[in-house]
């Protein structure tokens, strides 16, 4: 198996962490989809949001990704990087003969997303619906793995962003 490969690989890239998960450490719960509903500026908008036309919902989500065994969860302090380390990951996985490799990550690609202004998306090959949009409730999942996450009391505090990876 690669696992440590694709965590050094990761952390490499510029991760600040990575670990390495098996699908029964993922913390799924379908009310992730009411904070994006009703907390999110996005809703309706992004090309990577639940809202857009054609996306499974959580519990369908959960029905997909059991299918897999393993992952990688990337976590940096900047949402770009993490996107980033999580494409290239994939990528590697796919060529590696994981063709179901699949990344999830909230969405940095463009400076805005086309959506916001009713446009469709300029990188469709590249987006992915974020980690927590899927039916993944991310504190749960990263906190087995004492990696850094809080509720935030003010928009100016530092984040934390976090990315996987779905291995078959």
């Amino acid at each position: 198996m690669k696992d440590k490969e694709y965590k050094d690989l990761a952390l490499k890239l510029g991760a600040d962490h990575a670990v390495v998960f098996e699908i029964k450490d993922i913390e799924f719960d379908s009310r992730t989809i009411i904070k994006c509903m009703y907390g999110c500026d996005s809703w309706g908008k992004g090309h990577t949001c639940p809202s857009r036309p054609g996306s499974l919902m959580p519990w369908e989500y959960k029905e997909v990704f059991s299918k897999y065994k393993w992952g990688l969860i990337i976590h940096s302090a900047s949402k770009k990087i993490s996107q980033e380390v999580s494409f290239q990951i994939e990528r590697q996985a796919f060529l590696d003969g994981y063709y179901f490799a699949f990344s999830l990550s909230d969405c940095a690609i463009c400076g805005e997303c086309a959506g916001f202004e009713g446009k469709e998306c300029i990188n469709p090959k590249k987006a992915r619906p974020a980690f927590h949009s899927v039916g993944i409730d991310v504190f749960k999942t990263v906190r087995k793995f004492d990696l850094p996450i809080s509720t935030l009391s003010n928009e100016n505090e530092p984040q934390n962003w976090y990315s996987a990876v779905f291995i078959e």
